[in-house]
């Protein structure tokens, strides 16, 4: 049973990727349009490079009185967060699994 919800825990996670896929390339778009300074800082192809991920993770799009980033950028962070919250508690469910088989 514990392995079912670690698999619906990977469902989660890939959900999670589904909306990603689709906010993140739009968060960036809009990033490179009307804020070419940062999206300087950036350069071309930040799609996962750490230092993109980064300031999308610690909410540093807030601090651009910018309402559409923001309305861009919070999806794609809480389905970053999501995530990292289901394959972690996949592995987690998954090695509870394995210490009591």
């Amino acid at each position: 049973m514990l392995l079912f919800f670690a698999l619906c825990f990977v469902g989660v996670a890939i959900a999670g990727f589904c909306a990603f896929v689709i906010f993140w390339p739009l968060t960036l778009v809009h990033v490179r349009d009307r804020h070419a300074a940062l999206g300087a800082q950036w350069g071309e192809g930040a799609f996962l490079k750490p230092v993109a991920l980064r300031w999308l993770l610690s909410g540093d799009y807030r601090r651009i009185p910018d309402t559409s980033l923001s309305g861009l950028a919070t999806p794609a962070r809480i389905s970053l967060c999501v995530i990292f919250f289901g394959l972690a508690m996949a592995g987690l469910l998954a090695l509870w699994a394995e210490a009591f088989a």
